[in-house]
């Protein structure tokens, strides 16, 4: 019988040629290649190589080359079908029922195909054109360069409910091929069939052989009840199956042995502008066993890297317990959690590409992440309580198949248990150590700079949540409160703080306050300042802040800090500063450009970027 492309792919995809030459052959893993003794001649010095990433084994003495289903054939003495059939098996895919509508279908498949490359060029071609101006105003804000637009194939769906439909009909395509490629919705309930993407930034998702399959689209408007919308299920496209950019990431994963897998698609563009290549996304669903499974036939360990918000620490747990029980031997998955309210574009932004790269080379491991699932937010002060974790603790590692993976799992549990329990002297009465809630993980991250957890000192070597600061706003209230407490500095640097602009009014108002307070009387100590701040009522807005700053990452705010020390806190400080105030109004440029794209707008933006780059210039001597 006849095999279609994407039924052969799809055994590939899952069955290494590893796997199943390594059955035939004792193979040695040298770099990124297997080696071993040719299974065609015979010889004392291996000259055959296999490849998972590329997909091929050859043999130099023979020049013997080919797939798992040739390798078959070769030394096996199949026949291509029974090769075939022998692989699916092996990987779990269902043999193609046969029938006479087989041909037909592939046809069907291809001619989708075609139509999906008609639509990314419509897409892409609109992306240059007037009506686009908004969605180059919004990717120019993201610092999004047209070069990376190409490299992604973005494109653009204008607000016209038919202009899509209208192009490729004037093509040739009928309207229910549009439907059946999930581009236009139609039904009998709509008078007239309409375009399923408008006014969108477009992301295409290739399917493994770069093929594009599918959509996804960032809404540019507020008024739509789905900021990020996919392609629906189609013949093409199973969401569960494939992971946006994964055709595009493989090479660079295999060669950096290394496969980031972010939330979304524009966290794997901020990826790809780090100069990281190697990042994938799911397509708006929880993580799959296939897609794991695809993680794992390119590379051992696949980073996991998600908000530190809720719904990212939740999606973490959730794909930890999904692969928990297919772990193997070198298999497993890591993890790198970003600070609370921070995405790979702010840390990027913020911090720069090195920054990025140290939050992944920090990646937290499984048994951590087991740990932390069932401890995080735990009061475990009684014995009941001790035992319902240690309990279901050694449950969850019982789902774990292979044997000698699970000793070490319980092991491991064991040993932090025993960390947790260990009964130490306080005040005269024995006290347990108590989990802190991943809310009070109160860290400060820079680059640089491991972060500091507080809570236990098992806690502070394997904290996986980071509850940064919001790293705008903590800037703005550690120089807010060095004037407070530091009132000099005012004379010291007046011509920078006289230009400080914050970005809450609450913040802004106590500053125009302090500076009048200060310019007024320049010998005005700390303590006169605070007793001025009550007497208009502002001293609990001042005591907050106060709270708000953790003096051991800012010591030189202390009223007996050296001055020397002062001045070196607060430039660095500001550096950062103006920094934020910098990223800020180049994404208000890249905005006011969509909303009119025309030249003084575009120069406006040009310039920021400029006097941005001569900042770090001049920060970075």
């Amino acid at each position: 019988m006849r095999f279609t492309p994407a039924f052969l792919d799809e055994i590939r995809a899952r069955l290494p040629v590893s796997t199943v030459v390594g059955r035939r052959v004792k193979l040695t893993k040298k770099g990124k290649e297997y080696t071993g003794l040719s299974p065609f001649n015979s010889e004392k010095t291996p000259s055959f190589t296999v490849n998972d990433q590329k997909g091929f084994y050859h043999c130099f003495s023979s020049g013997n080359h080919g797939d798992i289903f040739r390798f078959l054939v070769e030394v096996e003495g199949l026949s291509f079908p029974e090769a075939v059939e022998k692989c699916a098996n092996d990987a779990g895919v269902m043999m193609p029922v046969q029938d006479r509508f087989a041909e037909e279908k592939e046809k069907k498949r291809a001619s989708l195909i075609e139509i999906m490359e008609m639509a990314t060029q419509f897409f892409e071609q609109n992306m240059q054109k007037p009506v686009a101006a908004k969605a180059r105003g919004y990717l120019a804000g993201r610092e999004i360069t047209p070069k990376t637009q190409l490299d992604f194939r973005m494109g653009y769906a204008s607000a016209d409910r038919y202009a899509l439909k209208t192009h490729l009909a004037e093509l040739g395509v009928s309207q229910e091929q549009m439907v059946e490629a999930g581009l236009v919705i139609a039904g009998a309930e709509i008078a007239v069939a309409y375009d399923r993407f408008r006014d969108r930034v477009i992301f295409p998702i290739a399917d493994l052989r770069g093929k594009i399959i599918a959509f996804g689209g960032r809404a540019l408007s507020k008024d739509v009840p789905a900021k990020y919308l996919n392609s629906p299920e189609t013949p093409l496209f199973h969401k569960g199956h494939i992971l946006y950019n994964f055709a595009k990431a493989r090479s660079s994963a295999f060669n950096h042995q290394s496969m980031v897998v972010a939330e979304g698609y524009m966290d794997v563009v901020a990826f790809s502008r780090a100069g990281i290549e190697h990042a994938v996304a799911p397509l708006g669903t929880a993580m799959t066993i296939d897609q794991l499974k695809l993680l794992w036939r390119t590379v051992p360990e696949p980073i996991l890297c998600f908000d530190g918000d809720k719904a990212g620490v939740k999606a973490a747990f959730r794909a930890m317990n999904l692969a928990l029980p297919n772990i193997e031997p070198g298999l497993s998955l890591k993890f790198a959690l970003l600070p609370d309210g921070q995405d790979p574009d702010d840390i990027l932004r913020d911090f720069g590409a090195d920054a990025l790269k140290e939050i992944l080379q920090n990646a937290q491991t499984m048994d951590e992440m087991l740990w932390l699932d069932h401890t995080h937010d735990g009061d475990f002060n009684t014995p009941e309580r001790r035992a319902m974790l240690e309990s279901k603790l050694f449950e969850t590692v019982g789902q774990i198949q292979n044997a000698t993976i699970a000793k070490y799992y319980k092991k491991s549990m064991q040993d932090r248990l025993y960390k947790l329990f260990n009964p130490m002297r306080n005040n005269n009465s024995m006290h347990y150590q108590k989990r802190p809630s991943s809310s009070s993980l109160n860290n400060h991250w820079k680059p640089g700079k491991k972060p500091i957890a507080s809570g236990s000192s098992e806690l502070k070597k394997s904290s996986l949540v980071q509850d940064m600061y919001n790293v705008k706003s903590q800037s703005e209230t550690v120089l807010l409160m060095a004037l407070v407490e530091h009132p000099w500095l005012v004379a010291e640097y007046f011509d920078d703080i006289s230009k400080m602009k914050f970005f809450t009014s609450e913040l802004d108002s106590l500053y125009k306050v302090i500076l009048e307070v200060i310019s007024t009387d320049p010998d005005l100590d700390s303590h006169s300042l605070r007793t001025h701040m009550k007497t208009i009522g502002l001293g609990k807005t001042i005591e907050r802040l106060d709270r708000s700053i953790t003096l051991r990452n800012y010591g030189w705010l202390m009223p007996n800090a050296q001055q020397q020390d002062v001045t070196d806190g607060w430039n660095e400080t500001y550096r950062l500063y103006r920094r934020n105030v910098m990223n800020s109004d180049v994404a208000a440029a890249g905005i006011a450009l969509g909303d009119d794209e025309n030249d003084e707008n575009l120069a406006r933006l040009r310039g920021i970027k400029e006097q941005r780059e001569r900042m770090l210039r001049n920060d970075d001597n």
